[in-house]
């Protein structure tokens, strides 16, 4: 018998000392308000920019919010009627709480304006919320399901996701606004019947990382349901494949290597 103590707290060498044992760097620290409000809205236009790269235009619908770091009842978002392709920097507009456009040229869309406000005033951890009108999200709610655990990546939004049914039009009207908040309650993604998806994140880069990933998520699982039965994780394996999958770190880091290519690829988006 060996006499060395083995002490399971201790991770192996080769782990990083993380949640998920991966060698994830931190996110930035600013001293100054102007730098983080120039940071969040430059990874704001950067994950408008990915929208439209990834195809998740459709007219004037879809909007992606952040919230400002120094008055947090406004919040930084695309204005109306302007490409997902074309998006700057320079382009976002600040609206407030009455709806105003405090900052930046452009008009709010009404919805962005409504889902958004309400979203950033009831959940405090909720730095920003990504909204669009994507195929296969718009496919799994017209089924009206959600996602279910069949693979590492869907697990990431096992019990963290809730689907809402009602529609009444066009999500224009401030109470409307109002159901669609309270609907998401502490969930990390909303998927909305015969509308949508809404998925939030305390960065702009984990919300956007968790709308591509329920999208291509909802994607794999309407190919599966089409080819036969699905068999998904078991609760057991769901909790641990979500533990690892939808480590909001991780979900932050994941956006950084789109960010890498859209730099490379797009950088005029940055001009101010």
């Amino acid at each position: 018998m060996n006499d060395t103590a083995v002490n399971d707290t201790v991770k192996p060498s080769y782990l990083a000392d993380t949640d998920t044992g991966l060698p994830l760097p931190q996110r930035p620290v600013f001293e100054r308000v102007e730098d983080e409000r120039r940071h969040r809205k430059q990874r704001l236009a950067a994950a408008l920019r990915l929208f439209g790269e990834f195809g998740y235009s459709e007219g004037v619908s879809g909007h992606l919010s952040v919230r400002d770091p120094e008055y947090p009842d406004r919040f930084w978002v695309n204005p109306f009627g302007k490409a997902f392709e074309r998006l700057r920097v320079a382009d976002l507009i600040c609206v407030d709480a009455a709806g105003r456009v405090v900052a930046g040229e452009g008009l709010v869309n009404p919805s962005a304006f409504v889902i958004h406000y309400h979203i950033h005033d009831q959940r405090p951890d909720a730095e920003a919320a990504a909204h669009g009108h994507t195929v296969y999200a718009r496919a799994l709610g017209a089924l009206g399901r959600l996602l279910e655990p069949i693979d590492q990546e869907s697990a990431a939004f096992w019990e963290d996701q809730v689907l809402y049914g009602e529609y009444d039009g066009p999500a224009v009207d401030f109470e409307m606004g109002r159901r669609i908040a309270r609907h998401l309650g502490d969930k990390r993604a909303l998927l909305m019947a015969h509308h949508g998806l809404i998925t939030v994140g305390g960065s702009i880069d984990e919300a956007a990382h968790w709308f591509f990933t329920y999208e291509q998520a909802a994607r794999v699982q309407l190919v599966a349901s089409a080819a036969g039965e699905v068999k998904p994780m078991s609760p057991e394996q769901a909790k641990l494949a979500r533990d690892g999958f939808g480590d909001p770190h991780l979900g932050w880091f994941s956006f950084q290597l789109l960010w890498d290519q859209i730099v490379a690829d797009q950088p005029d988006f940055l001009e101010e």
